[in-house]
């Protein structure tokens, strides 16, 4: 059993940390304010390839394996969530989706502008009616010509104010249930689609979460996503692509969680009380200690998740575990931090308090820590429960 990373993924993620370190934390302040597209942390990143991250070199990517990219999407979270989830957006689900379903042709299309970063991904599943229970989405696609007209309407979509190049899931035969919904490619700027309002948010201020209206909006058979065998595969091409997402997921709380242990570590170190600093008070060595052991155990579980990944095996239940735990220990974690640093620990002159705002919505996004369970409880034989 090996536990140690390849010398390119040690360089992937020292090269990763040093922009963050450089780049990314110099913005912070713009990028919570006016968000991380208008700062100029997406164009560099994509110069270094980070757009690309989960694209094939075949088609302009970098191709990285599921380790590198998940280290790098936790070296990026670390500075800051904002950028962590915008690419875990981008890459793992606007990117991905088109990538393991699509046709030669459509991967031709648009994989060389989303891995260049000169167009951003969008990924539209949830609805105001459907969350967890996806597979009940309305929006609907019918046949018209030789394209779809798609009405319906999406919510907390990520980068959806900035994205090019969207993911769309309709249903093309209601009565099919899950079989009946397929994935179309929408592009900024077709009639029909539309922006809704810009979502304020508990925390990840800096990320574009958006509604996204589709009013009659047409689009050719070309830019069904699969070609015509595609047809009725959109909810099963989007779980894949979740499965994934969710190891992307539980790298963005742990490398959030990093940011704040390091910060309440260093603290604890120089804060000085009663004469001595208050790392030296059990109190305070234990809060630190459980939080090391428990985001190094989730750093693991994740490690396990992507490496299964990488080795073609399946990784669906190690995928919703390593989710759950590391968003549940992070938020622990970061909770505590903001205990260590005691009233500092409440304002915004310490990171901690943002990472926790952050934190939460990995309990949240992209499955519950409830569905994850339900996910989970599956792979272990039990019933389902409803």
């Amino acid at each position: 059993m090996e536990f140690e990373l390849t010398e390119d993924q040690k360089a992937i993620q020292k090269m990763v940390r040093e922009f963050a370190e450089k780049e990314v934390a110099p913005e912070i302040d713009l990028i919570e304010e006016k968000g991380v597209w208008t700062s100029s942390v997406l164009k560099k990143a994509a110069e270094l390839g980070l757009a690309g991250m989960t694209i094939p070199t075949e088609y302009g990517g970098t191709g990285l394996d599921a380790i590198s990219y998940n280290l790098a999407i936790q070296e990026l979270s670390r500075v800051n969530g904002s950028v962590g989830i915008t690419f875990a957006a981008h890459c793992g689900l606007g990117s991905s989706h088109i990538n393991i379903m699509g046709t030669h042709e459509q991967k031709q299309r648009y994989l060389p502008k989303l891995a260049s970063g000169e167009h951003w991904g969008g990924w539209g599943l949830t609805e105001p009616t459907s969350g967890s229970d996806a597979a009940s989405l309305r929006t609907i696609a019918t046949r018209e010509g030789d394209g779809w007209k798609l009405n319906g309407q999406k919510v907390f979509l990520t980068n959806g104010h900035f994205a090019s190049t969207f993911t769309i899931m309709a249903k093309t035969d209601p009565a099919a249930g899950a079989k009946g919904i397929s994935a179309f490619v929408v592009e900024k700027g077709t009639k029909g689609l539309t922006l809704g309002k810009l979502e304020h948010k508990l925390g990840l201020h800096g990320s574009a979460t958006s509604q996204v209206f589709l009013d009659d909006c047409w689009v050719p058979d070309s830019q069904l996503l699969g070609g015509p065998a595609g047809l009725g595969k959109g909810f099963t091409g989007a779980m894949k692509t979740l499965d994934a997402g969710r190891i992307a997921i539980g790298s963005l709380a742990l490398g959030m969680a990093q940011g704040a242990y390091e910060t309440a570590l260093a603290y604890a170190k120089e804060r000085q009380q009663f004469g001595k600093p208050i790392g030296s008070f059990q109190a305070i060595q234990f809060k630190l200690a459980t939080m090391a052991t428990e985001l190094d155990a989730a750093r693991l579980l994740l490690l396990r998740a992507a490496w299964l990944k990488d080795q073609g095996r399946d990784f669906s239940s190690a995928a919703s575990m390593g989710k759950l735990y590391a968003s549940e220990a992070a938020m622990r974690a970061a909770t505590e931090c903001i205990q260590v640093l005691g009233g500092n620990g409440y304002t915004t002159d310490y990171p901690v308090e943002r990472h926790w705002r952050d934190i939460k919505l990995c309990e949240i996004g992209e499955g519950s820590s409830e569905v994850q369970r339900m996910v989970i409880a599956k792979s272990i034989g039990l019933p389902a429960s409803r």
